[in-house]
């Protein structure tokens, strides 16, 4: 057995022991940790947006090719790569980062497109092995041109590779995308923004560098969640966007339907910011089991993949639906609340921005990219030049180059003697020895000719433009633009001001009256039923322009049927098809802002005025204080205007006598002044003044206003100014068919054309019948361009048709009706 040895003594050494106080040590330590926290992991750079393991992330993906036309890799691979090369701190940490940048749920713009299991707001996702990811469009534009050297590539963590220090982002996406991150000491909280909306503000800020918060807003309203939703309450906002932090409430968006005769529910079909289904049903089983939730029978998910989010809620017999919501929304996660720190990293440290500040780093960002590229394409187009001309000057004496590069002994005499003889550089000498023999033809010195004069005008061009600020700015703000058209996206989330509980706006509608101010407002009533209002307060004159001169822009697809100009506690009217007037008080409507008309915010005017006949609906708003008589038109011709007077002391009553199976069919305030216009089904249009119609009582039946054939009817009923340019829409289709629901042919013409004839006559013809045809389902007269609303709801401006009376039109997909009204651009 091999005896154990004896280690040998250790060598002399010189003691030193050095004391140091527990607490500046720690103090020190903590220190450098917190930073190293702040700086390295939880915080996302205020000019791209994003925390540094997302940024590892996407750079690695653009390494590895992972592009959208390129098929997907296992996640795990990429997770490897990024924590191999990039990212020490383990795959977990880096696989959670992969993950929330590819749910659709959690930003605005996915960055990563996943395929598998990427979790859901309940459940989290499959394991990285089993999913697979690759890069999605929008990343591309956020790494696009680090091969340009428009950012500082720094060392990564063991110094063998280099990473991008930032991306050169193409928009902005800390705002679209939001944050959301805890670090020593502090922590971020960001909301998702539209992506269309955060670009327009960024374009303004460098047309108008001294621009204001509230012109900013004008752009940027607020949040838009991924989820959609619907924000309550807009002060929050303004605070955050103003000082960095504020809070805002979100609320599910909800409508109340009848699940069965005698059953009705609540069916919810967007919720608030990263709430999930199972989170609302858990907290609405403990609050009935509590007794906090009372009127509820029973809750069903019925969310699928085909039509997305549904939530049912059924509600008891006896119970009001709308005192169940305010119940749902006060203890279940229906009603959350989100609370904004903008807290990001500019030049190296923290900050607490607001939005002019977040826009400000962004674009000032993208003025640096913008600069750092065009110096470096300049770079490189001079060196190609310098080449360029080089050749052509060796293809001119082609046959004495040869000549000296064979008379001489090595590369190294070859090139000095081409240097000489010449007059050439170095790089050109060496150049034209690297050369084939096939590139030194005629057609070569075309290429080159061509190619020579094509860089002197990229030259100068870039030249040019790193001479003037002003031309960057403008490169920048064209780019954004090019950003916002490929990716950008309608608004999801709606906006609405404060407002009293709707499970009390009925009983409490006279002491709200008392608490809100009487300020001047317009209320809207759209084409599908809904209606909302805007506080005009500080524009007494109505008029729909932002404080800079703009035209306010409109959300997509806002069919405008009818508008008041009022006050929010005035009484004005509701005039329905069954030829009632319903009285009621706009203040408790839904507010929005005056930069964000959306109609989805509004109220459906007949739940809000309780009218008992589903089958009845409002035509138009009318004010009670006007002295102007209000024009009805009835589906049988008849015409009638009444004086608003001596009306009954009632909420609602008759304002004309129908007789049986007749019904209004159009309703406005029409002044001696204007021009009543009927247009029948049977394609004829009559005009004549109002003042031919005299005004009745309210139970009177109206006088004949226009002659029909047998089995035609009124479609539509209006007034215009005889002076205004109005046009005249209408839409042919066969009778066999359900009319405005297949295709037709719509036509355009100028109203100037018809002439004005006597009350209770014919008309004149509107349109020309083509064969299948024999009846118009839709017309619209009124200020262009009109509407079409289809039979999904949506709304699209009608094509651009020429103006002929002798023509039946244009062949058209299926519509069900036509709006005045204008649309975003």
């Amino acid at each position: 057995m091999t005896p154990k040895k004896t280690p040998a003594a250790p060598e002399a050494f010189t003691e030193r022991i050095q004391d140091v106080d527990v607490s500046t040590e720690m103090q020190g330590s903590f220190l450098e940790y917190a930073y190293s926290v702040i700086y390295s992991r939880a915080l996302p750079d205020a000019r791209d947006g994003l925390k540094p393991v997302q940024r590892r992330i996407l750079y690695m993906m653009t390494e590895m090719g992972l592009r959208p036309e390129r098929g997907h890799v296992k996640s795990a691979r990429v997770t490897g790569e990024v924590m191999g090369k990039l990212h020490p701190h383990g795959d977990s940490a880096i696989y959670d980062a992969l993950v929330r940048l590819a749910q659709s749920f959690t930003m605005r713009v996915p960055l990563i497109d996943g395929h598998g299991n990427f979790g859901s707001l309940d459940d989290g996702p499959a394991a990285a092995r089993y999913t697979e990811a690759r890069l999605d469009a929008a990343a591309l534009a956020m790494t696009d041109g680090l091969d340009e050297d428009v950012v500082d590539f720094i060392p990564n963590y063991d110094n063998q590779l280099t990473q991008p220090d930032v991306l050169p982002a193409a928009f902005p996406n800390l705002l679209v995308n939001g944050a959301s991150g805890i670090a020593v000491g502090m922590a971020t909280n960001m909301a998702p923004h539209n992506l269309v909306e955060v670009i327009g503000a960024a374009r303004h800020l460098l047309a108008h560098p001294d621009a204001t918060l509230d012109e900013l807003m004008e752009y940027v309203p607020g949040p838009d969640l991924p989820t959609g939703g619907t924000i309550v309450g807009l002060a929050g906002i303004k605070d955050a966007y103003a000082t960095g932090r504020g809070s805002f409430k979100t609320r599910a968006k909800v409508s109340v339907e009848s699940l069965s005769a005698r059953k009705t529910g609540l069916i919810f079909t967007e919720l608030p910011y990263l709430v999930g289904p199972e989170r609302v049903i858990e907290k609405i089983k403990d609050g009935v089991t509590n007794k906090k939730l009372s009127g509820i029978s029973d809750v069903t998910d019925l969310t699928d993949r085909t039509h997305g989010l549904r939530l049912v809620v059924g509600i008891k017999t006896g119970f009001s639906p709308e005192a169940v919501l305010e119940q749902l929304y006060r203890y279940t996660p229906l009603e959350d609340g989100f609370s904004i720190n903008n807290v990001a990293l500019v030049g190296g440290g923290p900050q607490t921005l607001g939005l002019r500040e977040l826009l400000q780093v962004y674009v000032d960002h993208r003025i640096e990219v913008v600069t750092r590229r065009s110096a470096y394409r300049l770079a490189r187009r001079r060196e190609r030049l310098h080449l360029v001309e080089g050749m052509l000057i060796a293809i001119v004496d082609i046959d004495e180059v040869i000549q000296v590069i064979r008379a001489s002994n090595d590369t190294d005499q070859a090139r000095t003697r081409l240097i000489e003889v010449f007059d050439l550089s170095q790089l050109q000498a060496e150049y034209i020895l690297e050369l084939r023999l096939r590139r030194l033809t005629r057609f070569s010195r075309i290429e080159l000719e061509t190619e020579r004069d094509k860089l002197k005008a990229e030259i100068a061009e870039l030249e040019t433009l790193l001479a003037s600020e002003a031309l960057i700015r403008k490169q920048v703000s064209v780019e954004l633009a090019e950003v916002a058209e490929r990716f950008g996206t309608p608004r999801r989330t709606l906006l609405t001001e404060a407002r009293p509980s709707i499970a009390s706006a009925s009983a409490k509608r006279q002491s709200a009256q008392l608490e809100v101010a009487d300020v001047p407002c317009r209320v809207y009533l759209s084409a599908t039923g809904r209606a909302l209002r805007i506080d005009t307060a500080e524009r007494p004159d109505g008029e729909e322009t932002t404080s800079n001169g703009r035209v306010r822009r409109r959300t997509k697809h806002d069919a405008i049927l009818s508008t008041l100009d009022t006050t929010s506690r005035s009484e004005i009217g509701a005039v329905t098809s069954l030829g009632r007037l319903v009285r009621f008080s706009p203040v408790d409507l839904p507010v929005v802002p005056t930069n964000s008309l959306q109609m989805g915010a509004g109220v459906k005017i007949g739940d809000y005025l309780a009218l008992p006949n589903k089958a009845e609906r409002v035509l138009a708003l009318v004010s009670l204080e006007s002295t102007d008589a209000i024009a009805l038109g009835t589906r049988h011709g008849v015409v009638k205007r009444v004086t608003p007077g001596d009306w009954p002391n009632k909420p609602d009553f008759e304002v004309i006598g129908l007789k049986p199976k007749d019904e209004v069919i159009g309703a406005v305030q029409a002044p001696e002044s204007v021009e009543l216009v009927f247009v029948s089904s049977a394609a004829q249009l009559l005009h004549f003044p109002a003042s031919a119609v005299r005004p009745q009582g309210r139970p009177a039946g109206g006088m004949a206003g226009m002659n029909l054939p047998a089995d035609s009817h009124i479609i539509f009923f209006g007034a215009v100014a005889p002076d205004a340019e109005i046009s005249v829409a209408t839409v042919s289709v066969s009778s066999a068919t359900i009319p405005g629901t297949d295709p037709g042919r719509v036509k355009i013409s100028p109203f100037s054309e018809y002439p004005a004839k006597g009350r209770a006559t014919g008309g004149v013809r509107t349109h020309t019948f083509l064969k299948g045809e024999d009846m118009l389902a839709l017309a619209w007269v009124g200020a262009s361009p009109a509407m079409a609303i289809g039979p999904d709801g949506s709304a699209r401006t009608l094509p651009e048709i020429p103006a002929k009376r002798d023509a039946s039109g244009t062949a058209i997909d299926s519509v069900i009706g036509f709006f005045g009204g204008e649309i975003s651009v």
